[in-house]
């Protein structure tokens, strides 16, 4: 049988008689060969840390903190209605205040997510019901902001669009955001299992706000309630969108704003964790906390800056 060579562009012989076992690299070779391992070391150094080197534990959540991230909004809501029926409307506006708050940031976002590791069934139920209460369309949140996941920076991103707006903008995005949303899901889904579903969610809100505009002949407490949500709903583009992304960023890193200091976390609640959030969207939100602790180092390395402001 004829003696295979070695390839010429890859090796170098002092002989053509040398055995191809034996074959010495040629210069060009060796700088190949340097170059891959310093690429692939800078890579090992700089990719971004599994969940699993992060730890497993900020997957699950303690059943106190399941259970309160469950009730809280839906106790928001009947605390509304006492402090409203008793004339005390200085706290029954502040219930409003924190149901908008700990729904559409917080439970609701777990719920988009399926976080929290229940049922999908019921995972599903609770996301329409709490969403619905709001005067908002659960399911139409969910597929507009996992596609926010998916496309972010690009044009198309629906949910992300307030972030290339003017201040100005972005307020008149959100007296329209939540039928914006709607409109584009049943557009996009008109085709896919989730269609009926957010009918029913759009039907059931109609239906809700003729039951606010009847109850007006006995009480106005649905009435203001609906008000006081439908008009708190008109900030989320502002908070979600314009106030925490960077679209322009050079990379995923630079898209999206870091936040510390204990201003933000007082002032946030624990929930300015933009950044973690799209690097780990499996996280719930009661862990965010502890994620960005975690990820302190990485973003150190990485030269990612903080927008910082502490007291």
């Amino acid at each position: 049988m004829p003696e295979r060579r070695a390839s010429s562009k890859l090796f170098y012989s002092s002989s053509k008689h040398t055995s191809p076992a034996f074959a010495i690299p040629g210069p060009s070779t060796i700088a190949y060969l340097v170059f891959l391992f310093c690429r692939f070391e800078t890579d090992m150094l700089n990719r971004k840390p599994s969940i699993k080197e992060l730890g497993i534990d900020l997957l699950t959540l303690t059943g106190f903190q399941l259970v309160s991230t469950l009730l809280i909004p839906f106790a928001f809501c009947t605390f509304y209605f006492v402090f409203a029926f008793n004339n005390n409307w200085f706290f029954a506006v502040l219930c409003t205040v924190g149901l908008s708050f700990t729904s559409y940031g917080s439970t609701s976002h777990d719920l988009v997510h399926e976080n929290l590791r229940i049922n999908k069934k019921l995972n599903s139920f609770l996301l329409f019901f709490l969403e619905l209460i709001c005067f908002r369309s659960g399911h139409a949140y969910r597929l507009s902001h996992l596609y926010h996941h998916k496309r972010y920076p690009h044009e198309d991103d629906v949910e992300g669009a307030a972030s290339r707006m003017t201040f100005l903008r972005t307020l008149l995005e959100g007296v329209i955001f939540q039928l914006k949303i709607y409109i584009w899901a049943l557009g996009r889904y008109k085709r896919s299992r989730h269609f009926r579903l957010i009918l029913l969610e759009g039907i059931a809100i109609l239906f809700l706000v003729l039951c606010c505009f009847i109850g007006l002949a006995y009480t106005p407490v649905l009435f203001v309630y609906m008000i006081l949500m439908i008009v708190g709903s008109w900030i989320i583009p502002l908070i979600t969108s314009y106030a925490v992304h960077t679209p322009d960023g050079s990379n995923e890193l630079q898209q999206t704003r870091l936040f510390r200091g204990k201003f933000f976390s007082i002032f946030a609640f624990n929930h300015l964790y933009h950044l973690e959030h799209h690097l780990y969207p499996m996280v719930p939100h009661k862990n965010w906390p502890k994620l960005a602790r975690r990820l302190d180092n990485y973003f150190r390395s990485e030269n990612v800056r903080a927008v910082e402001i502490n007291l």
